[in-house]
């Protein structure tokens, strides 16, 4: 099924590539989007986070379980990877209106990796490494190039071949594939957020979860209509 998943991706990719062939919305001075949906919910998520970040063998919203180990294991390297995307944007895009987006899924996922590093090493749980083995020093994430085949199986995923494609493009081209893949890559961390939602258990990562959703979703809707999707 991913293979499948990931074939249909990629000639939808080549396909939006080719041709460039969309409408950017019209900016309208940033009001659906420029008061993000991450900054007040996402510096709570992280607030709460911070005030209940010690090992897990207490009681209430202290307590943890193997979801919440789960989720910040791999929403970690999923932000990650957004995180490489949006870097991209700002040398290629021809839409302010994209680097606007990627400058704002930048400013909100970049505190939340450190966040959800802060309940791992807390609880004594492995932190993902950054699978690049040029990153520099303290680095929270890979530097383009990186191998991402570790962690293409996590929904939303992309993998090398989707991320070399993006990095070698530029202008519209490179405004279609950013949206397409980046609709995925919300579409999966909402799937794993929701995951989270149901089954766990530490109250500040609930809370992150909440928050991923609805900022995310806001956003697919966002990046839908920039493709000139309704």
């Amino acid at each position: 099924m991913n293979s499948i998943r990931t074939r249909t991706r990629r000639t939808a990719l080549v396909a939006a590539t080719a041709t460039a062939a969309f409408l950017l919305a019209a900016c309208g001075g940033g009001d659906d989007s420029g008061g993000s949906a991450h900054e007040g919910p996402h510096g709570s998520a992280s607030a709460s986070a911070d005030a209940g970040s010690t090992p897990g063998n207490e009681t209430g919203e202290k307590a943890h379980n193997a979801q919440d180990v789960a989720f910040a294991q791999g929403m970690i390297p999923h932000h990650r990877q957004a995180l490489e995307m949006a870097r991209l944007a700002a040398d290629r895009s021809a839409s302010a209106e994209v680097e606007d987006l990627a400058a704002r899924i930048e400013k909100a996922q970049d505190p939340e990796i450190t966040t959800m590093t802060g309940w791992l090493t807390a609880w004594g749980e492995d932190v993902p490494e950054p699978a690049a083995s040029n990153a520099s020093p303290g680095a929270t994430e890979p530097m383009p190039g990186m191998d991402h085949s570790g962690h293409s199986a996590m929904p939303g995923m992309m993998d090398g071949r989707d991320m070399a494609e993006l990095e070698k493009s530029s202008g519209r081209a490179f405004d279609t594939m950013f949206l397409t893949m980046m609709v995925e890559h919300h579409e999966g961390a909402v799937e794993m957020a929701g995951t989270e939602q149901a089954e766990g258990r530490y109250a500040p990562a609930r809370a992150l979860a909440d928050d991923i959703v609805t900022a995310q979703n806001a956003e697919i809707t966002e990046m839908n209509k920039l493709l000139g999707k309704k």
